[in-house]
């Protein structure tokens, strides 16, 4: 039942709003935020919000529920002076060197800064800088840059479920770090990129690559080509005001005029690895062996996989991603069209997500310390290059993909919807396992951004158990239920973003108040883009064919696996150095191992480390007991993990100083 309330003498309704910040933002005002994102839980930590409640103050509302005739006030005197007062507190701790930052233009604290019209700093600037994180292939941290929001900690554990950063020392020497200042790269960070989309400032960004590649562009000597993920163009079609079935032709253009060589549609490997996928699927299926097949083509899932649970890793798709499937045709078979050798072809892809770009240097898509795929730009990246180029992007003429993968399949395109791996991969095992063809190609059940959808098919008598999710933290509630034989399911389509690789981290950022409806207006141009094409089956694209008679013989033949399908490796040992508590003594008559992995921390591990060292400070025991952190034992079924002198024990947190007394103090008194 609608209920009402006044915003600077308006009145508003209001229903289920959480708080009074959405009301304000339903009924048209406009009130600044900086820690505040509709899709993670209330923070109330950046004061911005402050409005002011008749018979209550000043408060921040998005902490407030809105009630039954409250009488707000968004603008006062007080009001604005409190969110001046906070920006210029935040600057004066903040690298400033906006010219040369990364998201100048699209900074949050820069836009509200010149909003407010905050023109002079009473406070000076910060004169002590600390290093850049930039250990890995997809992200980059700047502490410098951090407004401590909170923002990425929530993204990474209430999207991820996963727990890698977090604030550590207090005070003014608070900072976000991973667990003890180590690196992303030192730690289990899967690179999925929502702790940078949902970073106000540049504190986390995308690692560019933009001069890498026009510097390869401008060597004379080499053939530059890319492919462009389906999901790319929804984003850019969205950015633009565009429409998404020209949008694509449009990207192909520019990047001509930028100089790519070849540019060719991810959409082509797409239905190449349905063609591997859905026969692999169906070999499973038929044998009932290694069930649920899970799908491979997110990166941040499968390394996710292989650090959390690697006793799945048998029923992970062998397949490749589409981007390192059409990496490895690019180079093992362009050269040959082109009468040129692979050392003089630089593969670019264009994708929506970050951890593409720690995919590309996988050593498994290396063959003689050649990449598959040389370089990953993100969407983000992509429209910067055009921008840079001078090219007026909605006026240019749409140019075609080349020759010879020119061609690709609706089924293909909605790869990049949560649920279209799925529904272009029964289009095809359908056909494969009945031998009749499918009518009506549109699966409803699987569509939509909703962070989990299961599916019945019924195939010919016979019943197909799919579901689908989105999220690592939905990915990790349903493989619990599957290790408690509460589920079952015969495939299961898991990504790492939130709606599929549309709602990707390398896609330009929406709006809050609308980032839901818009990764859902993404996925729907992709479908119907579907509908438009010609071709909805990936076994119909005649491209296809055409590869598999000249060069694969058929779908999971050995050469379709030499070049199409990999292999995964348990990698739960981030990294095997201890981080020790104190001074290790040489002469200590205990040593005690306490497990910090992203499991063993979400069941406490923190907590009995604190315990523990406690109690070892208060019996005066640190001559003798030795106590360690490490990032991983890989024994992540039970948890917090614990080795004294070399043995597993069982233990909770609160089990501490029973454990303590037991194996410790009985065995050193």
């Amino acid at each position: 039942m609608s209920k009402k309330l006044t915003v600077d003498g308006r009145e508003v309704s209001f229903t289920d709003e959480r708080n009074l910040l959405e009301v304000i933002r339903k009924a048209g005002f406009d009130v600044p935020t900086l820690c505040y994102r509709s899709d993670l839980s209330i923070y109330g930590a950046c004061r911005m919000c402050v409005v002011e409640i008749e018979g209550r103050g000043i408060q921040t509302s998005c902490t407030v529920p809105p009630e039954e005739g409250m009488k707000v006030t968004i603008n006062t005197e007080r009001t604005r002076r409190i969110r001046k007062v906070v920006i210029e507190l935040l600057l004066k701790n903040h690298d400033r060197e906006c010219t040369t930052c990364e998201r100048s233009g699209s900074c949050d604290l820069q836009n509200l800064s010149n909003k407010l019209g905050v023109k002079q700093l009473r406070l000076g600037k910060r004169e002590e800088f600390l290093p850049l994180d930039e250990s890995n292939p997809s992200v980059v941290r700047d502490q410098n840059k951090c407004i401590l929001c909170g923002a990425c900690i929530r993204a990474c554990k209430e999207i991820q479920g996963h727990g890698v950063l977090d604030f550590a020392n207090r005070g003014s020497n608070t900072i976000v770090t991973p667990a003890f200042k180590k690196d992303l790269s030192q730690v289990d960070c899967i690179y999925c990129g929502q702790c940078v989309a949902h970073c106000p400032t540049a504190a986390l960004r995308i690692k560019s690559d933009i001069d890498r590649t026009w510097k390869e562009i401008h060597n004379k000597d080499k053939v530059v080509v890319a492919q462009i993920a389906p999901a790319v163009r929804a984003a850019v079609a969205q950015k633009f005001n565009l429409d998404p079935q020209k949008t694509v032709q449009l990207i192909a253009a520019a990047l001509r005029r930028i100089g790519f060589d070849k540019v060719f549609d991810t959409s082509f490997s797409a239905d190449l690895t349905i063609m591997e996928e859905g026969t692999e699927f169906v070999t499973k299926f038929t044998e009932k062996k290694n069930l649920p097949l899970f799908t491979s083509c997110c990166p941040a899932w499968v390394r996710f996989a292989e650090q959390k649970y690697p006793q799945y890793l048998s029923h992970l798709s062998t397949c490749r991603s589409p981007q390192q499937m059409f990496g490895s045709v690019i180079k093992e078979l362009l050269p040959k069209e082109l009468g040129t050798t692979k050392e003089n072809i630089v593969s670019v892809s264009i994708m929506p997500c970050t951890a593409k770009k720690a995919e590309a240097v996988r050593p498994e898509f290396q063959t003689n310390n050649i990449q598959d795929v040389d370089i990953v730009l993100t969407t983000q990246e992509l429209i910067k290059m055009i921008e840079e180029a001078g090219i007026d992007f909605a006026h240019i003429e749409a140019e075609e993909f080349d020759s010879p993968f020119g061609l690709f399949s609706g089924a293909g395109v909605i790869f990049g919807a949560s649920g279209g791996v799925a529904e272009a991969a029964v289009r095809t095992a359908y056909e494969l396992i009945t031998k009749k063809k499918l009518e009506k190609v549109t699966i409803k059940e699987a569509r939509g951004i909703n962070t989990l959808k299961e599916i019945i098919l019924n195939i010919e008598g016979q019943e197909v158990k799919i579901a689908i999710v989105n999220t690592l933290i939905e990915a990790e509630k349903l493989i619990e239920r599957l290790n408690k034989g509460e589920v079952y399911y015969d495939m299961v389509e898991v990504m790492a973003c939130p709606g599929g690789c549309v709602g990707g981290a390398g896609q330009p950022q929406l709006r809050d108040c609308c980032s839901r409806s818009g990764i859902q207006d993404r996925a729907d141009d992709l479908y119907e883009i579907d509908v438009a094409l010609p071709i909805h089956k990936s076994h119909e694209n005649e491209d296809i064919k055409k590869l598999y008679k000249e060069w694969l013989e058929k779908p999971n033949s050995h050469s379709a696996h030499k070049l199409l399908h990999t292999h995964y490796k348990n990698r739960k040992r981030i990294n095997s150095e201890g981080l020790s508590f104190g001074k290790n003594s040489e002469h200590a008559l205990m040593n005690i191992e306490i497990c910090i992995g992203s499991c063993c921390y979400k069941n406490g591990s923190y907590k009995l480390m604190d315990k523990l060292n406690e109690l070892i400070q208060k019996q005066n025991l640190q001559d003798k007991v030795n106590m360690t952190a490490v990032f991983c034992f890989e024994n992540c079924s039970s948890g917090p993990n614990i080795k004294i002198n070399g043995e597993f024990i069982e233990v909770k947190p609160e089990n501490a100083e029973e454990i303590f007394n037991k194996y410790i103090l009985a065995k050193v008194k």
